[in-house]
């Protein structure tokens, strides 16, 4: 028979790997936001890592941020379940990098993009398509319109009075996405779209999951709750905690 504190020290070692692969099996699922810019760079940008990343902590996630496009590597976004890109503008991924991200979303990865997300990557038409519709321009300074959510084309709830850099985009997205929200051109100067002015949608592509908001340009917007609202919508449906954007 073993001496008793040999058994019992075998107890404590299987114990504590039990204990270290639950640890590890209970890791939070991981976001990565990427803010590189190559164009126009926003003030709001810091505001928006912070507010990511206090809702992806309420939501269980944890939030990382970084501006290197070198992280767009397979191996890296890995350890990722959705990738945001907040604010990001221009080229700011080579052909390598953009076959990473692709092979992501292939692999069931998700996509988030805020606001100039869609003024990002005109070369790389399946970037486009990700995003749903890219940026045509905006009326000088802020407007202020009225936000309305829609659920499969039907409007829900109270309409949401928002000032903010209100984005017009080359294409209207309806015909590819779930819009989930538009603007009211009657209440402003400057829009493009006409009667229907899609500013925020979502969509399954290539194998993973896409959600984007054209808001997001005021910081002061991140402290509001129904743009908290949207951003942690957003989390949840590209990070596959919700079926629902």
């Amino acid at each position: 028979m073993r001496p008793l504190s040999t058994r019992l020290l075998q107890v404590l070692l299987l114990s504590a790997l039990l204990l270290c692969g639950y640890a590890h099996s209970a890791a939070p699922p991981r976001v990565l936001v990427f803010t590189k810019t190559a164009g126009f760079r926003h003030d709001s940008i810091p505001t928006a890592v912070a507010a990511l990343q206090r809702l992806g902590a309420q939501e269980g996630l944890k939030v990382d941020h970084t501006e290197d496009a070198a992280d767009f590597n397979e191996k890296n976004l890995k350890r990722y379940r959705a990738v945001v890109f907040a604010s990001t503008t221009g080229d700011v991924l080579d052909a390598a990098q953009q076959a990473a991200m692709e092979s992501f979303v292939r692999a069931g990865g998700g996509y988030v993009g805020v606001h100039a997300a869609a003024d990002t990557e005109y070369d790389w038409p399946w970037y486009g398509e990700l995003v749903g519709a890219w940026f045509k321009g905006h009326p000088p300074g802020l407007q202020t319109t009225r936000v309305v959510f829609e659920h499969d084309g039907i409007p829900v709830g109270a309409a949401w009075t928002v000032t903010d850099e209100i984005y017009n985009y080359r294409s209207n997205p309806r015909t590819a996405v779930q819009v989930t929200a538009t603007v009211d051109e009657r209440d402003y100067q400057g829009g493009t779209m006409g009667a229907d002015h899609p500013i925020a949608w979502c969509h399954s592509y290539d194998g993973g999951r896409a959600w984007y908001t054209g808001l997001g340009h005021e910081a002061k917007l991140y402290a509001d709750p129904q743009f908290e609202a949207q951003l942690r919508r957003g989390l949840r449906y590209a990070t596959r905690k919700s079926a629902d954007c």
